[in-house]
């Protein structure tokens, strides 16, 4: 039996492309691909828009849930501050000297036996009578590992808080930050007109220990390497960094940036 001696064809289906010239199927493929990746993207932008976790310019959009939670801002670029981020927001458990209403926060991270804190105090004492109603004052823990002590003198300050006594306390540590120690905190408890023996039992249990450690982690992490370490921050959530125990001008100057 004689073999066939042609190759056997297989014929396939041609597609819409193949009966095209060549030049206009790669045009047409071009705006196909075009429109897919149109859109793609306008499904993924949907998306995102509406899961609230879109960026722009670099800044993260938050929902309305997250943005009291949200890291403070950057100050405005014409002020030309450094960036400030992740300075916790002020809630319940802060000190608060002044109008809790006021349109300038100022937060600063404090440790009662140094010497430059001691300095700066009568500096923002100043600042809270010239700017009556238009500032408040945040203080914070950052006690300094080598001030034996610092952390003991929060706890003090914590313990006089439970009885509504906290500024008037932290005016006289500073005051008498040359004689820290337990006898002046049971001291400075009886001339405040406080219950002794309750803050003693506070006091010496450390009750505010995690509070004062966790303040000062919260700090480090929002860049303060120092004491006093400070943040002016405006109606908007924009903060400037204070660092050191600068004089009135140079605060008020960054106050008065932040009400405009």
């Amino acid at each position: 039996m004689d073999m066939d001696t042609h190759p056997h064809e297989h014929p396939h289906a041609k597609t819409f492309f193949d009966v095209l010239p060549s030049r206009q199927a790669f045009w047409l493929g071009f705006v196909a691909a075009i429109l897919t990746l149109g859109t793609l993207g306008f499904v993924v932008l949907g998306s995102c828009l509406l899961n609230g976790n879109c960026s722009a310019d670099g800044l993260a959009v938050v929902s309305g849930d997250e943005k009291a939670a949200a890291p403070v801002k950057a100050a405005a670029a014409d002020a030309q501050p450094a960036a400030a981020t992740g300075v916790p927001v002020v809630t319940a458990d802060d000190h608060i000297r002044g109008d809790v209403n006021a349109p300038v926060t100022i937060i600063e991270y404090s440790d009662f036996e140094c010497p430059y804190c001691q300095r700066f105090h009568p500096t923002m004492q100043q600042v809270m009578a010239a700017y009556e109603g238009k500032v408040r004052w945040v203080l914070r823990s950052f006690p300094l590992s080598f001030h034996p002590n610092a952390t003991p003198a929060a706890l003090a300050a914590e313990c006089a808080a439970e009885q509504g006594k906290y500024w008037e306390f932290a005016d006289k540590l500073f005051e008498n930050r040359d004689t820290l120690g337990d006898a002046l905190y049971t001291q400075l408890a009886t001339d405040l007109g406080l219950n002794v023996s309750s803050f003693s039992d506070c006091y010496t249990s450390e009750k505010y220990a995690d509070k004062i450690q966790t303040q000062a982690q919260e700090g480090a992490a929002a860049g303060v390497s120092g004491t006093p370490g400070s943040f002016v921050i405006d109606a908007d959530g924009n903060a400037t960094p204070i660092k050191g125990a600068l004089p009135f001008e140079s605060v008020a100057a960054a106050i008065d940036a932040a009400l405009e």
